[in-house]
């Protein structure tokens, strides 16, 4: 029997739905993703983190959910909000039905709601919080003062990991919640990768000898992490450097520069960044809800913009050896236009040694 849920928005707004998953009411932010697949990677991505997840493509769930596919070891986002769920899925590769993950991971979804006409209020009047209750609710205090915070603190890795030990060059990947294929393309490159966790210091770092350092994505708020921001500091020079979405937005901080929250955020797999340095325009996955402003910084330069909004998408720091991406190159389900950064880091890596 279909259960009825209520979603309710920061303004007021109030939208009628059912429930799938596990049963539970929730406060969270509000974010839309424009993915066709990928859904199991977004339910698994750490940068997910506090916020409810709306997909824009109406049906999810037809191909199953496959563990080799996970981004993490659990699922990080606060409820999951579709037009329609597949209910029996087909691939090969299926392994059970995503109303049956949800429950068991315990977060809270919902179907039966017009995701076009809630996507264009968020793309409106922006990012805002919701909840989802089994009554209409009455007091929205909760949605008034929710704020995502310590977010790296609580999807960061808990010590050192070491992955294909015997490999070369290797790589310390500071672990903000960092997306699993990061280190899978790292890998297949060869590399050795030694997880660290967030609060890894930076002399703890070079005393791992690595070759070079790895600034994974994340959640939350950037600035709000200013012991890594210093870490980064002292890391900056020493070795060659490659950040991704939160990394990328943390190197910026170190470097001087600030970082503000945009008005709903890139999240979605077909995200056009320009490559200023040929023109080249590559297609790309993201999921970010703040931004560096490029014009901020000391030192640097700007070397990839969104196609959409213009927004800083890369920069280059070659006065200490490193650049950052806001997009994912190691795209996972998405386009892999823009994989070949990883060959260029480790190009940098062989050259330093």
């Amino acid at each position: 029997m279909e259960k009825k849920v209520y979603l309710t928005l920061q303004n007021g707004r109030v939208f009628e739905g059912y429930s799938f998953g596990a049963e539970r009411e929730v406060v969270g932010e509000l974010v839309f993703t424009t993915g066709m697949t990928g859904y199991i990677e977004t339910l698994t991505d750490p940068s997910y983190y506090g916020q409810i997840v709306m997909q824009t493509f109406p049906l999810i769930g037809n191909y199953g959910v496959i563990a080799a596919d996970f981004e993490s070891r659990k699922s990080w986002v606060t409820a999951y909000i579709v037009r329609e769920y597949c209910d029996k899925p087909s691939n090969f590769r299926c392994e059970g039905k995503i109303d049956d993950f949800l429950k068991e991971q315990g977060v809270p979804g919902v179907y039966g709601i017009d995701t076009r006409e809630l996507t264009r209020i968020v793309r409106e009047a922006g990012v805002m919080n919701a909840a989802i209750s089994f009554k209409p609710l009455k007091d929205l205090s909760a949605l008034q003062t929710y704020k995502i915070k310590n977010a790296v603190q609580a999807v960061t890795s808990g010590g050192t990991t070491i992955i294909n030990e015997k490999g070369s060059p290797a790589v310390l990947l500071y672990d903000f919640g960092a997306k699993g294929n990061i280190e899978r393309e790292l890998v297949k490159r060869g590399c050795r990768v030694i997880v660290v966790p967030a609060n890894c210091t930076a002399e703890d770092a070079l005393a791992l000898s690595p070759d070079g350092i790895m600034l994974a994505n994340g959640p939350g708020d950037p600035a709000e992490n200013t012991c890594v921001i210093e870490n980064i500091k002292k890391l900056a020079g020493k070795k060659p450097i490659f950040g991704i979405c939160l990394g990328h937005q943390l190197f910026a901080l170190a470097m001087g520069g600030k970082t503000r929250k945009m008005k709903y955020g890139h999240r979605g797999a077909n995200q056009p960044v320009k490559q200023l340095s040929t023109g080249r325009v590559f297609i790309s996955s993201q999921n970010h809800g703040y931004e560096v402003v490029s014009d901020s910084l000391p030192i640097g330069q700007l070397s990839f913009v969104n196609g959409n909004d213009g927004t800083c998408e890369g920069m280059d720091y070659l006065e200490v050896n490193a650049f950052t991406v806001q997009f994912h190159p190691e795209a996972c389900g998405g386009p892999h236009d823009a994989n070949y950064l990883f060959d260029e880091f480790v190009s940098r890596m062989k050259k330093e040694k």
